[in-house]
C-alpha cells in the first residue's frame, strides 16, 4: 500500500470485515466453526494507522463490531504536522474513542534514520508513543529494543519492495526474533481480552516470561 490518503484503504478494510459474516465459513473445514462474536483488528506501520482509523471511524462502520485492536509500530504520516489524511492523532492524551482493549507495539529503531538520505521509517512525533498516549483504558505497550520497522517481517522478501525492506529502515541483527515477540505478544494478548485467559500477558508484565527480545518499555492502562 502507498500514497499520501489512505481513505480507500479503511472502506476496504471495513469491505473485508463485513465479508466475513457472509464468506469465512465457507472456507473453512467442515468441523471449524467461526465464532465472529468477538473480531479483533490489527495493522503494521501504515495498516497501523488505517485499523486505528476505522476503529475510531464514525462515517465508515461495520457490521460485525470490533472487540480488540492492535497497532504493531503504527505510523501515522511523515511528521507531526504532515499526518497522511485523515489524521489520527490528534495529540490529546487518552482521546482515542474506543470501545475496546488496545495494544501498541513499537520499534526502539523506528525512529532512527539508516543513513542520512532516508528518513526514518517510524518517525518521532507519528508513531507509536504518540498513539499510546491516546489511548484510553484499558490499553497495553510493548517498545523491543535494538528492533526494526521491518524486522517482524519474513526474513527472504521478494521483488523491489521485499529488497528494499532491508535498505531503507534501521533494522536489528536478525528478524527472527521481532518475529516471534510480535506474533506471541498478539496471541497473548487476543487471549486475554477475547478468550479470558490473561495468564501469558500477565507473566510477560511480571517477567517471568522468558522472551525472544529485550523489551525497553513495558506499560499498561488498566
Amino acid at each position: 500500500m502507498a500514497g499520501p490518503d489512505t481513505n480507500e484503504e479503511i472502506k476496504s478494510t471495513a469491505q473485508v470485515i463485513d465479508w466475513l459474516s457472509e464468506g469465512l465459513q465457507n472456507l473453512l473445514p467442515q468441523h471449524v466453526k467461526a465464532n465472529l462474536n468477538k473480531v479483533g483488528l490489527a495493522g503494521h506501520s501504515r495498516g497501523g494507522k488505517t485499523s486505528f482509523a476505522l476503529a475510531l471511524s464514525k462515517e465508515i462502520t461495520t457490521t460485525l463490531k470490533l472487540s480488540a485492536l492492535i497497532g504493531v509500530d503504527p505510523v501515522d504520516g511523515m511528521d507531526k504536522g504532515k499526518q497522511t489524511p485523515p489524521p489520527v492523532l490528534t495529540y490529546v492524551p487518552h482521546s482515542f474513542d474506543l470501545d475496546m482493549p488496545v495494544m501498541v507495539i513499537g520499534s526502539g529503531l523506528g525512529e532512527v534514520k539508516r543513513n542520512p538520505l532516508f528518513p526514518p521509517c517510524a518517525p518521532k512525533g507519528v508513531n507509536h508513543v504518540d498513539f499510546f498516549k491516546e489511548c484510553k483504558e484499558p490499553a497495553c505497550y510493548f517498545v523491543v529494543k535494538d528492533y526494526g520497522h521491518l524486522d517482524m517481517l519474513d526474513d527472504e522478501t521478494k521483488g523491489l519492495r521485499g529488497k528494499l525492506s532491508h535498505c531503507l529502515c534501521k533494522n536489528g541483527k536478525s528478524r527472527e526474533p521481532m518475529r516471534k515477540f510480535v506474533g506471541g505478544i498478539m496471541v497473548a494478548f487476543m487471549k486475554a481480552y477475547l478468550g479470558g485467559d490473561s495468564s501469558s500477558l500477565v507473566a510477560i508484565e511480571n517477567k517471568s516470561e522468558t522472551l525472544p527480545v529485550e523489551l525497553e518499555t513495558v506499560e499498561f492502562h488498566l
